[in-house]
Parts: structure tokens; sequence; C-alpha cells
């Protein structure tokens, strides 16, 4: 065991390396450093110092500027690139203000004038384990904050949600192939948000992505608009023009409200997804196109087959790698990461000092059912920052009837019978659970968003056994 525990204290210990000419300085820094818990090693000039960096990783260096064969500043400059993980503070009788600015722009941490006290080294030594540890934090909370990026951003979409990470984790992975995508999800979800991501984090992204409404484009005008027409393929047309097709050629063109398309075309659409051709209109020709078709609909597709309003072959054409977007009233912990993100947004746009949302505006946001989901959320925060008069937005920076409707809307789906002490149970422990989810089981916050006392939410969350 007492092996194994000096074995443990050697691996902590910090390494140090003393260059220096003079056998009296080294052996008096040795010892010194040694009794304060160092590793310690030592070279007579820079040249045999070089192969000790060679061999060995230091956490600092202790380096004499005036010496025999290679000088200090010779060997800072030659090692540099090997020193990469070490401090190094130089030392010199002779130095001068102009050595140590030229130590100092060579990348040296700090110098120290002989003769010193050895308070002065370990004070220094000290100074710099602060500051390489403040750097290793930098470093760490970095990478956090980019991996926190990572994971709640897609394209210009962000969520953190159990739901729209997983959306976002697939949505790179279809990224990175041709396949049809068919992304389901209400008015104002981010279908067309997902369909720019994957198209420009894939590799058709230095080609154009053409996005095309369905919905809204005159029927008697739609096919032409997709796939082009030649010169007198009927009234008014003059010169052949390329459809949307043509000029996403090589890219991805997104067919939102696909459940829109007439009959007529959806046959068409199918043969361009099975045979990569379009042929213009009042063309005898087809031409081979190699484009990458994404498709967002708002309607249950299964649904309109049944009905026979959608082909049952260009659905399954179509439904290759389904994507579904949960509306925002499934996933109200996205809510506060959201506003935030149209504050920052709109706050540069409209050239406004708002850097948040009080906790009671933000219980409204929570409260409200979101018909019109992000968007909707993106509209409301736009018009909040627009009146607002203070800092953070404030409830009086909303409409009046904002997360009013939740309450009487979703009354049906939640209860049986008519007790108004069962309804406010069950509302209640709904909307509890709905803030705990959103700060992440902090209590505290969440009191503070329902605005009730923290033992209060303690009793209630026992009377509800809501599990965390």
């Amino acid at each position: 065991m007492d092996n194994e525990n000096t074995k443990d204290n050697k691996s902590s210990q910090k390494r140090l390396l003393i260059i220096d000419d003079e056998e009296n300085m080294r052996h008096m820094l040795s010892s010194l450093l040694k009794k304060s818990g160092y590793r310690v090693d030592s070279a007579s000039d820079g040249a045999v110092a070089m192969e000790m960096v060679d061999r060995t990783i230091y956490d600092f260096i202790l380096c004499d500027l005036k010496m025999p064969n290679m000088n200090g500043i010779e060997f800072f400059k030659t090692a540099r690139d090997k020193l990469w993980a070490t401090t190094v503070i130089m030392m010199s009788a002779y130095g001068s203000i102009d050595t140590a600015v030229e130590a100092m722009k060579q990348g040296a941490y700090d110098f120290i004038s002989k003769p010193f006290k050895s308070d002065e080294v370990l004070l220094t030594l000290k100074k710099a384990e602060e500051r390489e540890s403040l750097k290793r934090e930098n470093r760490w909370l970095k990478e956090r904050i980019r991996k926190i990026q990572e994971n709640y951003y897609f394209g210009t979409m962000v969520a953190r949600s159990k739901a729209m990470l997983s959306v976002f984790k697939l949505s790179e992975k279809v990224a990175q192939y041709n396949t049809t995508v068919l992304i389901y999800g209400d008015s104002g979800t981010g279908k067309e948000l997902i369909a720019r991501g994957i198209h420009f984090i894939g590799e058709r992204s230095k080609k154009s992505l053409v996005p095309v409404n369905c919905g809204g484009i005159p029927e008697n005008l739609l096919e032409s608009e997709l796939f082009g027409y030649v010169k007198g393929a009927f009234t008014g047309a003059d010169k052949n023009k390329k459809g949307l097709f043509q000029e996403a050629d090589g890219g991805t063109i997104f067919l939102d409200e696909i459940g829109e398309l007439p009959l007529s075309l959806q046959v068409k659409l199918l043969r361009v997804l099975q045979e990569n051709e379009i042929r213009p209109v009042g063309d005898s020709k087809t031409m081979q196109i190699d484009v990458r078709v994404i498709a967002a609909t708002a309607k249950n597709l299964e649904e309109e087959v049944r009905k026979g309003t959608f082909r049952e072959d260009l659905f399954y054409r179509l439904n290759v790698l389904p994507i579904k977007l949960p509306p925002l009233r499934d996933r109200p912990e996205d809510i506060p990461l959201l506003s935030q993100h149209f504050i920052d947004r709109f706050s540069i746009s409209l050239d406004k000092e708002i850097k948040g949302i009080t906790s009671a505006a933000m219980s409204i946001l929570l409260k409200h059912s979101w018909p019109g989901n992000v968007r909707e959320l993106e509209n409301v925060i736009e018009r909040a920052v627009v009146l607002a008069e203070e800092t953070n937005l404030v409830p009086e920076n909303f409409p009046s009837d904002l997360g009013k409707e939740s309450v009487t809307d979703k009354m049906d789906d939640s209860l049986e019978g008519y007790s108004l002490k069962t309804a406010q149970k069950v509302l209640e422990k709904r909307l509890i659970t709905r803030v705990l989810e959103v700060t992440g089981g902090n209590r505290t916050r969440a009191a503070r968003l329902l605005e009730i006392s923290h033992p209060s939410l303690l009793s209630k969350i026992k009377t509800y056994n809501i599990m965390m």
C-alpha cells in the first residue's frame, strides 16, 4: 500500500527542470523545490536541457539567461515547439529590463533577477500554477460551451428538450446521405429550418437549396414552375424556361406542404423520384437531373392516402426517412432557450439593449399553449422587444390574453367530471411538472417561476408524488 501511495504522490507532483551553469544554484534550488513538493531535474546548460525536454514533459522550467554552449534565450527559441505544455521562468544575475522584455516576447511567463530570496521563487511558481489552473479551466469551459452549442444547435435552430435533440441528431445523420426525407410537423415548428440544416451540413451545400410552397402556387402554374417549359408550349411561352427542379440540380429541392400537391402532379413527381428525370411542359424529351428531395407536411399523409387524396406509392417514395417535429406545447423546456435566442437576435436587429426576461414574464410564456408554435413565440418576443422600456422583458410587454387559453382549451382532454377541486389539482400538478422540467429540477428557480414559496413547492411535490 505504501508503495502505491508513493507512486500516486509522484504522479500528482509537478515536474520542474532547473537549467543553470552554477552547481551551487542548481543544488540550492533543487533542495528548496523538492521540499516544496516538486519533482526536480537539473541541467548545466541549454544543450543538455534540450536532450531532457526531448524525453520529458515538464510543468515548469527555471532557466538561467547567461550560460555557456547555449544561453537561455537560445534554448527557449530552439525548444519552444516542445514547450507547449510548459511554463518557463527566466533567471539572471546579469539581467536588465531589455533582457526581461526579450524573454517575455519569446513567450516566457516571468523573469526573476538574481540574487533572489527563496520566497520569490516559490511565489512566482505559485502564481504560475494559478495561471495554469485558470488556463485549464478556461479551456474546459470553452470545450463545454462548444459541446453545449453542438448539442443545442442545428443550423439556425436551438433546443434542449430530449425530443428536439433527437431530431437534431437524426437530421445530422441524414444530412450525410442523399436519402429522401419527409418532415412532419404543425405549422411553425421549423420544418423548413430542419430542411435547410440538412442541406447546408451535407455534401450538396455548395449547390442551391430551392424551397417550393406546393400550396402557394396555383395548380395551373405549378407544373411549369416545377419542371419548366419550352418555347411555344402555351400562349405567352416565348422562350424556354428552367423549372425549379433544374435550378436545384446538384442541390436540394424542399417541397413544403407536399400534402397540397394535386393528384395530377403527384404522378409526375413520382417519376422524378423513381427515374431522376423530368420533362418540361411542351417538350417531347426528358432530361436527367440530380436533385435531393426533402418534403414537409402538416397533414397526416397516411390519412390522406386512405381518403384517396394522396397517392400511396408516392407516400412510400417520400417517407423513406421520416422526421417528426413535436409542437412547442409538448416541449416547454425549450421555451426559455428559444426566448433568449430571439431576445438576443431582436436586440441586435432592433438596436435595443434587452438582456433577458423576468420570471413573471417567463411564467406567462410557459402557461401558453402556443398554437402557432416557434413562429408564434418568435413574433411574441419581437413585439415584446419593440415595446420594452427596461433591460428585461416584463409581463406588460406581452399580449394580455397570452397564456390564458391553455387552461380551458385542454380541460376536456385531461379531466373527468366537473369538480373544480379535481381540476385545480390536475392543472397544478401539470404546471409544477412542466416548470421542474424547464429548470432541470432546480426547485428554487421553479418556486420563483411558479410564484410560490420554496416550502410550499416541496409540499406540493410530495402531495402530487411528482418524480424528477
